[in-house]
């Protein structure tokens, strides 16, 4: 019975009735595809019904859910893309990718952290700074904020790096990154002790460059950072 509802081809049970199959059929599949096109509706965009309709099949046939709640089933999604679905002609290369990036911004919409009052900063290069808890950097082989029904990449260029994060306005916002500002605020992920200046002679010294010659573009980057709630004031989160 299960296995008939998850997929129809999978012969039905015998003794039921069609019609009450159908009613069956019909509510699992459109609660679950109901789920899954609301939290990816820029990958939806990419594929007519016929074809989603099957990736939709097959997320339901071969994938076994560990969690019993829907509003975990975007997750579930992500992990049949990344370890178990077998790539069709219609797949764009960059599929996993793009659900990934769109699963994040919807984990970070419900998330239930949340952001402590904002706190003055008096000396920007002797403050110890953190990465927001609402904060996600994010490094991707396609530029994934940028791909939609217009526009298609094909293969991999320049490695692409996002910053993810929910505002004081609880809208989550996105912002680009270079590679050096992505690392930054890896550095940052889990200060607790160490002023922004220590973190940019790290920074400088992983890149073989001295300190001075980047200091002013990363406090210049540490301050949009600070004001967008990316980072915060240690003590504050």
């Amino acid at each position: 019975m299960a296995a008939h509802l998850r997929d129809p081809r999978h012969p039905a049970p015998e003794g039921v009735e069609e019609r009450r199959l159908q009613v069956y059929r019909d509510l699992i599949y459109n609660n679950v595809e109901g789920f899954i096109s609301g939290g990816f509706p820029v990958l939806r965009s990419l594929y007519d019904d016929a074809q989603w309709q099957q990736l939709v099949r097959l997320f339901m046939d071969r994938h076994r859910c560990r969690s019993p709640y829907f509003l975990e089933i975007s997750q579930e999604f992500i992990a049949y893309l990344m370890d178990e679905h077998q790539a069709r002609e219609c797949d764009p290369p960059f599929m996993a990718e793009l659900a990934h990036y769109e699963w994040v911004e919807l984990a970070l919409d419900v998330a239930e952290e949340t952001l402590p009052a904002e706190a003055p900063v008096a000396e920007l290069s002797q403050a110890v700074l953190t990465l927001s808890p609402l904060a996600w950097v994010l490094h991707y082989a396609f530029p994934v904020h940028e791909i939609g029904p217009g526009y298609q990449p094909t293969e991999a260029a320049a490695p692409t790096f996002l910053v993810v994060y929910r505002d004081r306005q609880d809208k989550v916002q996105f912002m680009a990154l270079n590679a050096a500002t992505a690392r930054l605020l890896e550095l940052l992920r889990d200060n607790r002790s160490a002023a922004t200046a220590a973190v940019i002679d790290t920074l400088a010294a992983e890149m073989g460059v001295d300190s001075q010659q980047i200091a002013g573009f990363a406090l210049e980057q540490i301050g949009k950072l600070l004001a967008s709630s990316v980072l915060l004031p240690v003590g504050d989160n």
